[in-house]
């Protein structure tokens, strides 16, 4: 691989950073002048902002033939999400969870997840597959929305007050915002276009298939404006659009991004058998993970975080032992299932229980009173 090739993927990984950041930005102002809610911006605004370098890289990689790369960009990126971005974010503050996250958005996650090993049993994504995926995100897209203003999600009013402080005139601030999104798409389309041509130059390089590049490098890299949202939005006391923007964007990256790259797609999306036997159980396990977490308390305690972040560690050093066969890889797969994992079963039941108790207790006090 020749230094201009590792030049073009580093811009390309900055420019789809940039055009991020703009695209969120300009999006979730414009949101808010529609008195959408702030956990509604994090689960639909911003998660499709921040997973907009996954779209244009997916999009342009299944149109390029490179459709390994789509599929392990979109797994990568999920089971990233969850055990990076969230751990990292609760490991710097504990996560406050919204009653709806718990009952309608993470369920919902885990449903789409269980639904693309059902449509990838064949080995392939076909067209209709991506045309089922889509739809079932226009449907949330607009389900989301009208709860949002149905419940009166006060975001006009907030819009309003940003206007009054910064002296901005609402004509001039929503076409600065609408400038804002074209240039943020512009940046995106490009940048993605260096990222999946130096992606698949590694790949070629160092003889490691475009599916374990998509899973960690491709991944890792589109993930980087879901990482920056999290934890800024963690650190200024935004924790639903903190824990929103993931669950969202696992959600999108699913339902649109693998959706319209099928569908976009001349053969559909080939599924590799060791991503159904793997990947794809691994992503599923990562999403059911977050019921028993965010329902004890409704809280991402720090040392939950912490469970997450050595959890990806772990699924990291699997992937880059499997990818050189090392010896140690029969040994470290054992000691991952005879014990760490049934560790953490017990020890997420054990929370579970003590968090019924509890709301049982104040049940209890509640009544008597």
């Amino acid at each position: 691989m020749d230094i201009l090739t590792l030049v073009l993927f580093l811009l390309g990984l900055g420019a789809l950073i940039v055009g991020a950041e703009f695209l969120v930005r300009g999006a979730s102002r414009l949101a808010a002048a529609m008195g959408v809610s702030p956990l509604v911006i994090g689960l639909t605004v911003v998660a499709y902002g921040t997973s907009s370098p996954e779209m244009a890289v997916s999009v342009l990689a299944a149109l390029s033939g490179q459709a390994d790369i789509t599929l392990g960009n979109v797994v990568g990126s999920n089971i990233f999400n969850v055990l990076f971005i969230l751990g990292l974010s609760a490991l710097l503050v504990p996560l406050v969870v919204s009653r709806q996250l718990v009952w309608l958005e993470v369920p919902l996650m885990v449903g789409v997840s269980l639904l693309l090993l059902l449509l990838a049993a064949d080995g392939t994504l076909s067209r209709f597959d991506g045309f089922v995926l889509f739809t079932g995100a226009v449907a949330y897209t607009l389900f989301a929305i009208y709860q949002s203003r149905k419940e009166g999600g006060g975001g006009e009013k907030e819009y309003a007050q940003e206007i009054s402080e910064n002296g901005l005139k609402a004509g001039g601030s929503l076409l600065t915002q609408i400038v804002s999104v074209v240039a943020g798409l512009a940046l995106l389309v490009l940048g993605s276009r260096w990222l999946v041509n130096g992606a698949v130059a590694f790949a070629q390089s160092m003889g490691v298939s475009d599916f374990i590049i998509g899973l960690t490098i491709v991944a890792a890299g589109t993930s980087l404006p879901e990482i920056a949202t999290s934890l800024l939005a963690s650190l200024r006391g935004e924790r639903d659009i903190a824990v929103g923007n993931v669950v969202g964007s696992n959600i999108f990256n699913i339902l649109v991004v693998l959706g319209l790259s099928s569908v976009l797609a001349a053969d559909g999306i080939p599924v590799p058998p060791a991503a159904l036997r793997f990947d794809i159980p691994v992503m599923i396990a990562v999403a059911v993970a977050c019921l028993p977490i965010f329902f004890t308390g409704h809280l991402i305690a720090r040392w939950e975080g912490v469970l997450f972040f050595a959890y990806y560690v772990a699924y990291t050093a699997y992937l880059i032992l499997d990818a050189a066969q090392h010896d140690m890889l029969s040994f470290f797969s054992w000691v991952m299932m005879a014990f760490v994992v049934p560790l953490t079963l017990v020890t997420l039941m054990v929370g579970a229980v003590r968090s019924l108790r509890g709301l049982r207790s104040e049940s209890t006090r509640a009544a008597e009173r």
